[in-house]
């Protein structure tokens, strides 16, 4: 930042939180276009790329037992939508670049569907096909909606909703915000209530337009400066044995396999964690990091993490995507006793958490990789 008669400054970090709250608090002016997030951005050329993705598509479904007000369920539907510009936004392409646009509130769209004549085996294996059907239906970010709503009647007493959102506008923060108002808002509607919900001080458009002026001039140089040291030079890539032959191209299939860790092992962790100074991700992340340096014989590893992303607490009841992935760097060289590799991992995520503001987006597009499109780029493997 410079003053009016160009000597620089710089500012303190109580300087920067209050620019920071100046700028939320100063709403966007444009009334419907908006620069996206640079998440959204690279969400939004994935798409371009191959416009059938689905690997982005965030769903769920919940079994909602007793007798359903679907009035006031569906006026629930409407004012999280409402609330949230985010649920009503899509995406063009300008002159200057991909744009949000957020639409006018206004009915949300939900399909209701009767299953309660068929038998009731043949009923349940309905709902498998319908949710699949719904997690595996791809958006269109130019004319959405990019949050899908289908309500599933099984009987008086019985329904499944599925909810599908696309990750450009949500993430998995999202979900439990999402959750909690729709349990809250029907509460109160089907009680013949107004909504106890306070108005949002912000929307997501104004996060966006936040993180793109802040991050640039020193405050991207500062934290760039860390990162081009900690993933400075040739990245090693995690080469784990398999059993088939690597695709050309990623093909986002996958597989998944379930492991539960005891309630006595938990503790145990807990306890280890405590004793070093550390979280108990720290540890499971250095135990993570032992297996893959036994299976792929290497000392250098490279591993993924999402992070929420939400340092400010008017972020925290917003519906939109946010989170960020974090790249963890650890050296796991000299043979280092269990203790030793975790205060290493300890210091590597302390670093990362201190610089966590650089989106992941605008890092690689710093650092430029070496592209491989069997491969992420930075990293091979994430943990979560």
């Amino acid at each position: 930042m410079s003053s009016d008669d160009g000597v620089s400054m710089t500012l303190s970090l109580e300087e920067k939180r209050a620019l920071l709250g100046q700028i939320l608090v100063e709403k966007v002016s444009k009334p419907t276009h908006f620069r996206p997030s640079f998440a959204q951005q690279r969400l939004w050329v994935l798409d371009q790329l191959d416009s059938g993705m689905t690997a982005y598509n965030n769903g769920g479904a919940v079994r909602l037992k007793g007798v359903l007000n679907v009035p006031a369920f569906e006026r629930t539907l409407d004012e999280v939508v409402r609330r949230h510009e985010a649920l009503r936004t899509t995406f063009c392409l300008l002159s200057e670049g991909p744009m949000q646009v957020v639409h006018p509130a206004g009915r949300f769209p939900l399909e209701i569907c009767d299953l309660s004549q068929l038998p009731q085996p043949e009923r349940e294996a309905k709902v498998r096909v319908v949710a699949t059907e719904e997690a595996e239906t791809c958006f269109d970010l130019g004319r959405g909606p990019l949050l899908r709503g289908k309500l599933l009647r099984l009987g008086e007493e019985e329904h499944v909703l599925l909810l599908t959102m696309h990750h450009i506008v949500s993430d998995g923060w999202s979900v439990g915000v999402l959750v909690r108002e729709l349990g809250v808002l029907y509460e109160a509607y089907a009680a013949g209530k107004e909504s106890p919900l306070p108005e949002l001080p912000i929307q997501y458009a104004d996060y966006a337009e936040w993180q793109r002026e802040n991050l640039q001039g020193e405050v991207l140089e500062e934290q760039l400066e860390y990162w081009r040291k900690q993933l400075g030079g040739e990245l090693p890539v995690v080469e784990l044995p398999g059993d088939h032959v690597r695709p050309a191209v990623r093909s986002y299939r996958g597989a998944q396999q379930e492991l539960r860790v005891s309630r006595e092992v938990t503790e145990k962790l807990k306890q280890m964690s405590q004793k070093e100074g550390a979280t108990l991700f720290m540890t499971l992340l250095a135990a993570f990091d032992v297996l893959l340096a036994r299976y792929s014989g290497q000392e250098e590893l490279v591993v993924g993490t999402p992070i929420a992303n939400r340092t400010r607490v008017e972020t925290e009841e917003l519906i939109g995507c946010f989170v960020n992935t974090l790249v963890l760097r650890v050296d796991a060289s000299g043979n280092p006793r269990f203790c030793e590799l975790l205060r290493r991992v300890k210091q590597v995520a302390l670093e990362a958490y201190a610089h966590q503001d650089i989106p992941f987006e605008k890092l690689v597009e710093e650092l430029q990789p070496k592209r491989d499109l069997s491969r992420t780029a930075l990293f091979q493997v994430m943990f979560v």
